[in-house]
């Protein structure tokens, strides 16, 4: 009886092992008055040597992530990224300015218990960033069990200027001037978004296509500061004289 003997190491029941032998095969100990030890018959079942090691994710010798983190990761899922818009004044987008954002956020403990934190997140706005640029602060989101906290994220937006508008890095402005100003010559005065004043002549005959390019006044590069976009300048010509 072969179905037999694969259970207790014989071919027929009259070649059955002794009662010692088959407690064993199935315990490691030759008889029920010396089992083995529990942490012995929980690695045959877990491969690990007790509770606590397999919450732990492996061995426990690993620390309490289980190494390689893989419990963590792979058993709890990630909140999707919190965005929120982050208002800058052309100014600040030239100069540099530093934002103080107050966020309040929930974080409950492993049995669901929430509370209110209060949190105050530094955003240092560097020269030149762009309308987009986004700073991320990991896991600032509510902390949830079995979840791990979102992102919260930070998008530059740009809050229109009362003179100048960005394409690029250039600047553009754009001035109204009379068809006398456009034949016999205009002085452009202009302040730049860091308080400098600009006296530029234009000896030229200005038609309505016509821009008057001054280097190096626009905004700053992001990835290289100490160089600058072009300040174009527009000029809107009316019929009738200022």
């Amino acid at each position: 009886m072969i179905y037999f003997a694969e259970f207790f190491g014989a071919s027929i029941p009259s070649g059955t092992r002794n009662a010692d032998g088959i407690f064993a095969d199935y315990f490691g100990a030759s008889s029920p008055s010396a089992p083995r030890r529990e942490a012995d018959i929980f690695t045959e079942f877990y491969g690990v040597s007790s509770p606590s090691a397999a919450a732990a994710g492996g061995d426990s010798s690993k620390g309490g992530d289980g190494g390689d983190g893989s419990l963590h990761h792979g058993g709890a899922t990630k909140a999707a990224p919190i965005e929120k818009k982050l208002p800058c004044s052309l100014e600040h987008l030239y100069k540099g300015t530093t934002k103080k954002m107050k966020i309040s956020r929930e974080i409950a403990d492993v049995i669901g218990k929430t509370m209110q934190v209060e949190e105050i997140l530094t955003v240092d706005v560097k020269p030149g960033w762009k309308k987009g640029t986004k700073i991320t602060f990991p896991e600032k989101g509510n902390k949830q069990p079995g979840v791990i906290p979102a992102d919260l994220v930070f998008i530059i937006d740009e809050k229109p200027h009362p003179v100048f508008t960005r394409e690029g890095n250039d600047l553009v402005v754009t001035l109204k001037i009379s068809v006398v100003e456009a034949f016999t010559g205009y002085t452009i005065n202009l302040t730049t978004l860091d308080g400098r004043r600009l006296t530029i002549p234009v000896n030229c005959v200005i038609h309505p296509e016509y821009e008057e390019v001054v280097p190096m006044e626009g905004m700053p590069l992001q990835k290289d500061q100490t160089k600058k976009g072009n300040l174009r300048v527009k000029f809107n010509i009316s019929s009738l004289q200022a």
